[in-house]
């Protein structure tokens, strides 16, 4: 059983004063609860780059951080685990006092702090503990006359539903021999390491896909989570594009004969169809604009916050991969009615609004640049040539496919290549000045990448001349960037991130962008194998010559000496990409979103479902592995002249489908009531429904975790509900004395349990003086 190692520190107060700093190596923390008293940013900043997973609540000193939490709960399997600062904890350190709070939190474990003193017992079956102060800060009151404090933290040492907690004194700041804090990474062969991760990644994909995803508590059926990371940052949301690139990945898996995933990608489909109609920022599916919006809540609301939106390419993407399974079930069964009934209204959709808005500017997909994107245009452009074959096998009509397919294609193929610089300008159209490389460009060749298509310049197949030499260009943009890549030559693979210019987390390499430029290699030695030679030109002489200073102009042909020693050359290259990955990735195998770019251990989202994802695709076309064609071929000639054209769409709301009967729901009850410290809430059904009957007996206790001084919200989830019950329910409270009991007024309120598509829902109410 996989486990997890998680750091608590209390009250660190005095940041020059830190022997723990000394401790810590980047990448084997897997999660920090800091119990506040942080006081200082640069403490912050170093305890980030240990585990990206960090949660903070607030001391009495962090008088600078005004919206941190005073409480947090995180969960670790069934385990829930409460952590506060404990200033707020009356009397401080009070067993009985403390034994409240963890019922309020309704908590298994309280780790709290304040004292700066070391404590752990347990207590009518839950646990506490105070780690003391990790820097031996002073506090009056708590130690005997002459007594130093000494500086101490804990570790606790998550494996399923059993914790280990361990207390570290640092006596003269000597470290235990056996404190097991140094970074462990995967060892072995590369062959060796691919082979155990695979298995890793793609469990890490679908842990973040919801109902069933275990890292993704609380998401809705099919929706993909980016990340479980809620903070810092806050991944915990639904991308368009995100979640069609996972799925197509899933999908190509499913079409190789992995058959356990068709449930996952039945219920995506059901999740899509909802998520079309959900109004947005971006607006909404009457004229298709609600289309671009870039992500959802998990709980298939809209996100309503600022973000670059709209985003042009999730529609397209989405399309293709919902057009791949399609040409799937129909090849196993010509008269499948699930594709012309409950799929294509969705590709419909996505495809009038790639037809309709394809010409106007958005958000790139690093949701930064606001123009045009050639990784969006290249997917638009493949998203409608495969739409048209699936129509017309169908016996739909895709107007806007046929109509705007061709321009797409011109405006891909002379927009973006710099003839003087030789590579691809991601991002045009706009303001941002950037110098054009960027990992967009080789993102789009492996997306468009059609196994049966020739080395074409148009449409940047992965082993084009243009493709090959932008991915040099690409590549040594990040050479002397990197501290991590110092000790590599030209020719010798290099850890790659997003663009040079990026300041994102202190921009770093993305273990996705390292994989691409590896998956870029292994399409392109795919394809010189199925044509049965490769050319080098004027244009790819350069690439070429990074690997074989002898390369030269011309054909070689398939079992040449030259052809030989070429394809040995970038399959090296390409596997230096992926041993890049191995070096970097945690014994565990997770994958977060970046590696530091000064020493590669995992920083920002813990989890990546991109990431996880791209291992998958990458790994997969190493083995020769490749994904169905999607006849490139039947538009590869653009127009002489490009037109700034469109095609209006039309759009419906596609019908609702559920891929799973459902036969009961889970109702979380939320109501806000103002309360004094010691009181309880409670929410019962005269009738019993909730499992009690009569409202003097105890329903269904809420907590008050997510209680605040401007939002004094209870909450609490009843055992599951039969699907259509009509159910009446009531709010009580109990005083402070546990005997008192409060009734609101007003009649019963009463809840008709949904049924159909059902999900899990929140019921949100005020409660009724």
């Amino acid at each position: 059983m996989a486990s997890r190692l998680v750091l608590v520190l209390g009250d660190l107060f005095v940041p020059d004063r830190a022997p723990f700093k000394k401790l810590l190596t980047p990448g084997k923390i897997g999660q920090i609860l800091c119990l506040g008293n942080l006081t200082d940013k640069e403490t912050y900043e170093f305890l980030r780059q240990i585990a990206p997973d960090l949660q903070i609540v607030k001391g009495n000193f962090d008088v600078d951080a005004p919206n941190l939490a005073l409480s947090k709960v995180v969960t670790h399997g069934t385990l829930r685990i409460g952590f506060t600062h404990g200033h707020t904890i009356i009397p401080p350190g009070d067993a009985d006092s403390l034994l409240i709070t963890a019922r309020h939190m309704d908590v298994d474990v309280l780790l709290w702090g304040g004292t700066h003193k070391f404590e752990a017992y347990e207590l009518e079956g839950k646990f506490f503990v105070n780690p003391g102060s990790a820097t031996g800060a002073f506090s009056s009151g708590w130690l005997p006359d002459g007594e130093e404090p000494t500086p101490s933290f804990c570790l606790m040492d998550v494996q399923g539903d059993v914790l280990v907690f361990c207390w570290i004194p640092l006596v003269s700041a000597v470290v235990p021999p056996w404190l097991p804090l140094v970074a462990e990474r995967a060892t072995g062969s590369l062959d060796t390491f691919i082979a155990s991760e695979r298995s890793r990644a793609l469990q890490g994909v679908v842990d973040n896909i919801g109902a069933g995803g275990s890292r993704v508590l609380g998401a809705e059926p099919g929706l993909v989570v980016a990340s479980p990371s809620k903070e810092d940052p806050n991944y915990f949301y639904t991308w368009t594009r995100d979640s069609a690139l996972t799925l197509k990945v899933l999908i190509d898996m499913l079409i190789d004969g992995d058959t356990s995933l068709q449930p996952v990608v039945d219920e995506y489909i059901s999740a899509q169809a909802i998520l079309q109609a959900v109004a947005s920022p971006s607006g909404d599916l009457t004229d298709g604009t609600g289309l671009g919006e870039p992500k959802f809540e998990v709980n298939f609301t809209a996100f309503t916050g600022p973000w670059g939106r709209p985003q042009r390419d999730g529609p397209a993407l989405r399309a293709t991969a919902l057009i791949t399974y399609s040409q799937w079930l129909l090849s196993k069964s010509s008269n499948d009615s699930r594709v012309g009934s409950t799929i294509w209204p969705i590709i419909s959709n996505d495809l009038n609004y790639v037809g309709q808005y394809w010409n106007s500017t958005g958000f790139d997909l690093w949701e930064e640049v606001d123009g045009s994107s050639f990784f969006a245009t290249a997917v638009q452009h493949r998203a409608l040539v495969e739409g048209q074959t699936l129509a017309r096998r169908i016996g739909k009509t895709c107007a806007a496919c046929e109509s705007q397919a061709p321009q797409v294609l011109c405006f891909l193929s002379q927009s973006y290549w710099n003839n003087d610089k030789e590579y691809v300008v991601s991002n045009i159209n706009t303001q941002t000045v950037r110098n054009g490389r960027d990992a967009d460009s080789i993102l789009g060749s492996i997306h468009t990448f059609d196994p049966a298509a020739s080395c074409d310049d148009t449409t940047f197949q992965p082993c084009s001349p243009r493709a090959l030499t932008n991915h040099k260009a690409v590549v040594d943009s990040f050479r002397p960037v990197y501290d991590i890549n110092a000790n590599y030559t030209q020719g010798q693979a290099v850890a790659i991130g997003r663009y040079t210019e990026d300041v994102y987390f202190g921009g770093n390499p993305w273990y996705l962008t390292t994989l691409a430029a590896a998956e870029q290699l292994y399409d392109a030695l795919y394809q010189f194998d199925r044509l049965g030679h490769l050319d080098v030109t004027p244009t790819s002489l350069a690439f070429f010559k990074d690997l074989n200073p002898a390369a030269a102009t011309g054909r070689y042909a398939k079992g040449s000496q030259a052809y030989n020693t070429t394809v040995q050359a970038i399959k090296k290259y390409a596997d230096g990409f992926l041993d890049i990955v191995r070096q970097y990735t945690p014994a565990d195998g997770s994958l977060t979103e970046q590696l530091s770019r000064d020493d590669g251990h995992p920083l920002s989202a813990v989890d990546l479902t991109w990431s996880y994802a791209s291992f998958l695709t990458a790994t997969n076309r190493r083995a020769a592995i490749v994904p169905t064609s999607w006849s490139s071929s039947l538009s590869s000639s653009p127009p002489s002249t490009c037109a700034a054209t469109s095609a209006p769409g039309t759009y419906a709301p596609p019908p609702l489908t559920c891929s799973r009967n459902v036969t009961t729901v889970t109702v979380t009850f939320d109501v806000r009531e103002t309360t004094v410290y010691g009181e309880s809430v409670y929410v019962n059904s005269s009738a019993g429904a909730f499992g009690v009957a009569g409202e003097g007996e105890k329903g269904v206790e809420l907590h008050a975790y997510r209680y605040r001084s401007g939002d004094p919200l209870w909450s609490g989830t009843a055992p599951p509900f039969p699907a259509g019950e009509r159910i009446e329910y009531k709010y009580y409270k109990t005083g402070v004395d546990g005997v008192t009991v409060i009734r609101e007024g007003g009649n019963s309120r009463v809840l008709l349990v949904p049924e159909g598509c059902t999900r899990d829902i929140v019921v949100s109410d005020v409660w009724q003086e």
